[in-house]
């Protein structure tokens, strides 16, 4: 089936919504440094800002399975993006730490159920078509990465931090028009859902039947007794850990180093960047091997390398140790791929995928903070990356389970 045929305004929210799904951070991150001088908050602080994202992420990892049952995925999409919108505008009108922090947590808050919603949306549409529309997701997920890290910077130099923050408010108003439409159609017309419905179904369907909300999971059913599930919460988490951690020091380490806040920004930019190399082919590759267990051992050894080159030789070959050190995460697409491949049904992907997240993003929230608390406790870089190296050993565990292929409902 073409993809587009009945339902291209989903695959239109689910890419735009996918593009916000990390702006938030990632524009927020080369700028702490200045903003620390700015609203004199120092290291802590820092690490704080760096837990932000996770812990949200975890909230509504948890929370979001049950509020899409209730409104529905359509409508769940288009409050994330609202809740987007709101904290990135708002953040840019902050005027100390306390309004900065409590901003980023409302978009965040967006974002991380944005985060959950996403893979059952499109195990719902586009069954036909996981391992391709999970790539373009993906993908969108990196771009809206990369992009903020490269212009915050440039951006508060040229025309002050408080734009180079809140210009994402925009995107992130774009993301919610397409759901916003949908919802308008289902209300007064035909829905777009009832549309892409019967061209998966190739059968007329009613708008009433057509737009259930998202099905709760089975009798007895409890993710929590699937080893599928711990297993993607464990990779998934020590991913996110390692990944969040650099996202907030890697700047730092670098101008401790000898570098400018410039190339700080522009090496999140790069690591964020290898992420779409991953993201694009990963899911791909995904959808075709049994077991993909030794890609998860490869992106261990990536992040060993990558930290070993950070540590000894941070300002020779940058370039390449932050190159290994984006593809490292690969295994961040491998897992949201993999909700959709070891469910069977929406509500099974909703439930694999708001426990792989909640937990997976509540054990993350470790990261930031203690490579940073380790950083100013030793005065040096070693015990950090020790710290993230010994991480390496639980996502590997992790990757050992989650690979096996199994589905969650035959477990749980």
């Amino acid at each position: 089936m073409p993809l587009w045929h009945g339902r291209g305004l989903i695959l239109l929210g689910i890419a735009l919504s996918a593009l916000n799904l990390r702006t938030a951070v990632t524009s927020l991150t080369p700028l702490l440094d200045s903003l620390g001088r700015t609203f004199d908050f120092g290291p802590t602080m820092t690490g704080v800002f760096g837990i932000v994202p996770t812990a949200a992420f975890a909230v509504f990892g948890v929370a979001t399975p049950a509020i899409a049952h209730r409104l529905g995925l359509e409508r769940t999409a288009l409050w994330a993006m609202l809740l987007a919108t709101i904290g990135l505008l708002s953040r840019s009108f902050a005027n100390d730490t306390g309004q900065l922090l409590l901003t980023s947590a409302v978009a965040l808050s967006g974002m991380g159920i944005g985060n959950v919603v996403l893979p059952p949306l499109v195990k719902r549409y586009f069954a036909d078509r996981v391992g391709g529309v999970s790539a373009m997701y993906i993908t969108m997920l990196q771009m809206g990465t990369i992009l903020p890290a490269l212009a915050a910077v440039p951006v508060a130099e040229a025309l002050g931090w408080r734009v180079s923050l809140g210009a994402w408010s925009l995107v992130a108003v774009a993301a919610a028009l397409p759901w916003a439409i949908t919802l308008y159609h289902e209300r007064y017309g035909r829905s777009a859902k009832a549309r892409a419905l019967a061209a998966i179904h190739d059968r007329a369907v009613t708008p009433g039947d057509a737009a259930p909300e998202l099905a709760a999971p089975p009798p007895g059913g409890r993710v929590w007794r699937s080893p599928v599930a711990w297993g993607m919460a464990l990779m998934f988490g020590m991913t996110s850990l390692n990944s969040y951690s650099i996202f907030t020091w890697l700047p730092k380490l670098l101008v401790d180093a000898g570098g400018s806040p410039t190339l700080g920004g522009a090496m999140v930019g790069l690591y964020s960047a290898m992420g779409l190399v991953s993201g694009f082919v990963m899911p791909v590759i995904a959808v075709r091997v049994r077991n993909p267990f030794p890609i998860v051992i490869l992106c261990c050894v990536l992040h060993l390398g990558a930290f070993l080159g950070l540590l000894l030789a941070p300002m020779s070959l940058t370039l390449l140790w932050t190159a290994l050190l984006g593809l490292g995460p690969s295994t961040f697409p491998l897992a949201l791929t993999l909700i959709n491949l070891r469910t069977r049904t929406p509500a099974g992907s909703a439930a694999l995928s708001g426990f792989t997240q909640g937990l997976g993003y509540a054990l993350s929230c470790a990261g930031p903070l203690m490579f940073g608390w380790l950083h100013e406790l030793s005065g040096g870089w070693l015990w950090p990356f020790a710290f993230l190296s010994s991480s390496l050993v639980a996502l590997a565990f992790g990757g050992w389970l989650a690979c096996k292929p199994r589905m969650l409902e035959d477990s749980w």
